[in-house]
């Protein structure tokens, strides 16, 4: 059985990515059973910062999806450069835990940038309407007050909207108009591919 163990930063994309990396296996990989595990949080800052904390949080991820299973980073880019961080990163964690799959993607800039690239399908989502005008999903530094300010009669409430977004997301959308969320598509492809030749 092929396995998904992810850390990220937020409470949202606790809730959130495993909805998501469910129906990017329906999607991308129809034919495998993937076991998405519950995510593990941490601060981002920490987690980049400090080297028990990093080392600490790699461990325990490669613990819970064993030698068979793979690493998936998933933070906010911020006004990081995302493709410099994502390889200090990785060449952080293959120092680590060498023997295991990992991954990086850095939403550029938020996750709420993917909801952005597939906007047209959250409509009437959680009071989300759509404008008739939508920006280029990775120009925008505030993407989740972006969203927020789309939301009828409330406020943008991650925990609440993150999963539910996921789950309308239009994935050939958000594929189409989003690099990072196709650096996600791509890596889980790469993933599927290393672990059934491992398996072999």
């Amino acid at each position: 059985m092929k396995s998904v163990v992810s850390i990220v930063e937020g409470d949202g994309e606790v809730e959130a990515l495993p909805v998501l990396l469910r129906r990017l296996a329906e999607w991308l990989s129809p034919n495998d059973y993937v076991h998405v595990g519950r995510p593990i949080r941490v601060k981002r800052d920490q987690f980049l910062n400090r080297a028990d904390e990093f080392e600490k949080k790699l461990r325990l991820a490669a613990g819970l999806c064993a030698g068979d299973g793979w690493i998936l980073i998933l933070l906010d880019a911020d006004d990081d450069c995302p493709v410099e961080l994502a390889q200090t990163i990785r060449q952080r964690a293959a120092a680590i835990i060498p023997d295991h799959f990992v991954s990086i993607v850095l939403a550029n800039r938020e996750y709420e940038a993917w909801f952005i690239a597939s906007a047209e399908a959250l409509d009437g989502c959680r009071n989300f309407v759509c404008p008739p005008q939508v920006p280029a999903a990775e120009s925008i530094r505030a993407a989740k007050q972006w969203i927020s300010l789309q939301i009828r009669n409330g406020a943008y409430h991650e925990v609440l909207d993150q999963p539910a977004f996921s789950a309308r997301l239009n994935l050939e959308r958000a594929h189409a108009n989003s690099r990072s969320f196709r650096k996600l598509c791509s890596d889980w492809q790469r993933a599927m591919n290393h672990l059934t030749l491992a398996g072999e």
